[in-house]
């Protein structure tokens, strides 16, 4: 009788984690078809970040804050960041993406970096920005981890593993505002324990000027390719 009843409980649990799971993928479906007509409207965005990042070598924070802002051109998307502090202090960075290189400008030391992007760069890129539910599900194994609330907003927190290796990130998790497709919040973990959380805000959608993608180098900044 013992027996019986336990095939009978380990029946029921199966029984229970099947229907579970399937509501899981029921619910990722409809957050992936969200996210691809959001994608198909998609043309700019431009949000205020707060960036906290943790060097577990060291066991510290940097905090950042700023500007940041995407574009799609053609098949490319196109990316500049502005940091104005760093952990409290005035800071000015700017990063620029644009056609495979990455652009480094510091404006206190007139010294621009310039670096040949990896191909899967822009893959992260639009992770939360303009980026489609197909696209996302064919580069990630995807984990819907439910509906969480952030900055008031409802949001779909998805669980990402790059289906190639990646020397750069263990998983990322991000948080999607499935009304518009894009990411309140993104949490990247690397191997080493290092992790980087970033909180957007003061979102505006398709109204992103071409200049805004342009840095402005003052005269006499060294320019440096590596």
């Amino acid at each position: 009788m013992r027996t019986m009843k336990k095939t009978a409980l380990f029946a029921l649990v199966a029984v229970v984690a099947s229907v579970v799971a399937f509501a899981q993928d029921a619910d990722l479906r409809q957050v992936l078809n969200q996210m691809d007509a959001a994608s198909a409207r998609f043309q700019s965005a431009q949000a205020d970040f707060v960036a906290d990042t943790y060097t577990s070598v060291v066991q510290g924070h940097d905090i950042q804050k700023g500007t940041i802002a995407f574009r799609r051109v053609g098949p490319r998307t196109e990316m500049v960041m502005h940091v104005k502090t760093d952990d409290g202090q005035p800071s000015l960075k700017d990063v620029l993406y644009k056609k495979g290189e990455l652009a480094y400008y510091q404006s206190l030391v007139k010294q621009e970096t310039i670096l040949k992007a990896s191909s899967n760069y822009e893959r992260y890129l639009t992770l939360g920005f303009g980026g489609s539910g197909k696209q996302l599900a064919a580069d990630w194994n995807i984990k819907y981890l439910g509906k969480e609330t952030v900055g008031g907003v409802e949001t779909a927190k998805l669980d990402l593993t790059p289906k190639t290796p990646s020397d750069q990130f263990a998983h990322i998790i991000i948080w999607v505002n499935t009304g518009n497709g894009i990411a309140l919040k993104q949490e990247v973990f690397q191997e080493s324990g290092d992790w980087r959380t970033a909180v957007y805000s003061n979102i505006r959608l398709n109204d992103v000027p071409a200049s805004a993608f342009k840095l402005k180098i003052a005269p006499g900044t060294q320019v440096a390719r590596k």
